[in-house]
């Protein structure tokens, strides 16, 4: 379509100014035109030839609608743009326009009304630019806007959200609804000190916070947060400042992860790092006792077999008393090596059947004279208790020791409740194998103990008595013996409110009851002279136990070594009975009983030992004498071993 010949107002404004002309001539990142009164173009420029693609002869003439999509056109938009332009003097909008080569590109366009001086319409000016770079990174900020947003709001470990300057929450995601139990509806608008505990909000944790993220450009902390429920859990908050694009302050990003399970890892993993050291503290500690302990046993054997030879043989009243004195000042040396030795587990015990309640009565007389007047003990055994498989003898010190500890406890005095029960154990449970056993308590009401001093109270040499009146090997003597036993020390206190002690005991099987119950003991003592070979490395023991022998009235061979036992044994024919040490150089004691079984198989034996560390493959029914020992012990020894297998099975597990 041919325009229609311009009238020369029109003309006029176009020529009017040269400046003017070679301005829009020189714009190429906006396309300008002019356009008549019916939107004809009538002008075009330099932006226009490098936006559109036209030449300017190619466009002059032609209605500017060809720019506008078919859709658009059809739509009649040119139209409507023009008129809207003619009567509000401007129109402005933002669509899809067409290239020369029929490419699309986003423009912005602006239409100006153009007026004389009359204000008569006399054309339009027509301002496109291509915004279509613009646009598409707008979309693409938008789409990465709405994939973070997307993102935020998946999160469901994290607990993401922003806070207003003040504090106040404004945006929510599902993390956060997860982990602190509120909707949006219920936490946007209100402040964030709600997930500190009431003591953070009195110390002003929450200000503290936000004060840090904007001074250091940061705050990061752990500690106890509350959830909706009033649940408490050990959070993980990561707090950063966000500035506008002035710099000023516009709010907080706030990072929050429940990291309570892995903090109640990190705790059982601490604390089982500290039970592997203590325990390897412990096998040191009970490595250097024993070792120890075992030669302290050699030596209390020799001091005390040479006390009492020496004490018979003595008239003398005051040197009498005095040796009396050593005799017991040895004495007490003796059972602390034994509480030593069973706290490093490697005391020799004797395991028998034996009655609880029965036990207890036989120790009525000695538990009121160690307890005093002032405590009361009482006894709860039900009737058909079940008998127990222990040594007796470190059972009753085991009670002694918790009976004493009871007392101690209670300064004005009281009742100490003895109580045994039955117990069931069908799986592992404290340390205990599943089996039958017998739980027996000692019960005060003393001060008790706080968590501190209770989990401390088994630990050697800790005491919380005075200087001179604990050891501090007592509880750990008592733990030992439990263990090694087969069986197990639970400690249960709270300060004000007393301790219970339980010693938990395996039941003895029904076959060594019967035997107890029903057979006899025999002779405690041989009533013919022996002639005996003792066999011991350490020469102090040696001397010793041959003098004892002897003063029995005995016949004693001596030896330092198992093999020198064997060459006596093949030149003398009439010994009747060997004693022998466990722990010597070159043969131990179970390697020379094993030879002499094997060439001398009727020959009685005894091992002499103060160690528990015996190999798997000794014979229960073997004769042993626990060091360090006196001359009636080694009396009953020789007994023991002089007796028909039958009656030392007797003596093996016979009652007390």
């Amino acid at each position: 379509m041919q325009a229609p010949a311009s009238d020369n107002r029109f003309t006029a404004c176009l020529t009017g100014d040269g400046r003017y002309r070679l301005l829009v001539e020189a714009v190429t990142d906006y396309a300008i035109c002019m356009l008549d009164p019916d939107g004809f173009v009538t002008s075009w420029n330099a932006g226009a030839r490098r936006v559109k693609g036209y030449a300017e002869a190619e466009i002059l003439g032609e209605h500017f609608s060809r720019f506008y999509t078919e859709e658009d056109r059809r739509d009649g938009l040119p139209e409507r743009a023009l008129a809207t332009a003619a009567g509000e003097g401007r129109f402005e909008g933002e669509g899809w326009r067409l290239r020369k080569d029929g490419t699309r590109f986003w423009a912005s366009v602006v239409i100006d009304r153009i007026s004389d001086p009359h204000g008569n319409l006399v054309g339009f000016a027509k301002i496109t630019r291509d915004l279509t770079e613009r646009r598409a990174a707008e979309a693409s900020l938008r789409r990465s806007e709405e994939l973070f947003k997307r993102l935020v709001q998946g999160v469901t470990d994290y607990s993401i959200f922003l806070l207003e300057p003040n504090g106040r929450v404004a945006t929510w995601n599902a993390g956060a609804q997860r982990i602190k139990g509120y909707t949006p509806d219920e936490i946007i608008g209100q402040h964030f000190s709600r997930f500190y505990s009431e003591e953070d909000r009195k110390n002003r944790e929450p200000e503290k916070a936000l004060e840090t993220a904007s001074r250091e450009g940061r705050f990061e902390k752990e500690g106890w947060r509350v959830r909706k429920n009033g649940e408490r859990f050990w959070a993980n908050v990561v707090i950063d400042p966000i500035y506008d694009d002035l710099g000023q302050l516009a709010g907080f990003a706030k990072i929050t992860r429940d990291i309570t399970e892995r903090r109640d890892a990190q705790l059982a993993l601490e604390k089982a790092r500290e039970a592997l050291f203590q325990s390897q503290k412990m096998e040191a500690i009970g490595q250097l006792t024993g070792g120890v302990a075992h030669d302290f046993n050699n030596l209390l054997t020799a001091i005390l077999g040479s006390l009492e030879i020496a004490r018979k043989r003595v008239e003398d009243a005051p040197i009498r008393r005095l040796l009396d004195n050593a005799i017991r000042g040895a004495q007490r040396g003796a059972s602390l090596t034994q509480r030593m030795l069973t706290f490093a587990r490697r005391q020799e015990l004797q395991s028998k059947a034996m009655d609880i309640p029965a036990l207890v009565r036989g120790m009525t007389e000695l538990l009121e004279q160690s307890l005093g007047p002032a405590v009361m003990i009482e006894t709860r055994f039900p009737l058909g208790l079940q008998w127990v498989a222990a040594d007796p003898n470190h059972l009753e010190m085991a009670l002694l020791n918790l009976t004493v500890n009871a007392r101690d406890a209670m300064v004005e005095g009281g009742s100490i409740i003895l109580a045994a029960r039955p117990e069931t154990i069908s799986s592992e449970k404290s340390g205990l194998k599943p089996g039958s056993y017998v739980c027996l308590s000692v019960i005060d009401a003393g001060e008790g103990m706080d968590e501190a001093t209770l989990a401390r109270a088994g630990q050697p040499f800790f005491t919380t008595k005075g200087v001179g009146k604990g050891t501090g090997l007592g509880l750990p003597m008592v733990h030992g013996f439990a263990e090694q036993s087969g069986g197990r020390l639970v400690l249960k206190s709270r300060k004000g409110k007393g301790t219970t002690a339980e010693l938990w005991l395996p039941v003895a099987p029904k076959s060594e009851v019967t035997a107890v119950a029903g057979d006899k003991l025999p002779p405690s003592a041989s009533s013919r002279p022996l002639t005996v070979l003792v066999v011991d490395d350490d020469s102090l023991v040696l001397t010793n136990m041959a003098a004892m022998l002897d003063d029995i009235g005995h016949r004693v061979f001596e030896a330092a070594s198992g093999q020198k036992v064997l060459s006596i044994l093949r030149r003398e024919k009439d010994i009747d009975l060997v004693i022998t040490d466990q722990a010597m150089p070159r043969m131990t004691g179970i390697e020379l009983i094993a030879a002499i079984n094997a060439e001398w198989p009727a020959l009685p034996t005894i091992l002499a030992t103060g160690y528990a560390e015996l190999p798997p493959e000794t014979d229960p029914l073997q004769p042993r004498l626990a060091k360090p020992f006196r001359q009636h012990d080694l009396v009953q020894a020789v007994a023991q071993a002089m007796a028909e297998p039958s009656e030392r099975r007797v003596l093996q597990f016979g009652a007390r």
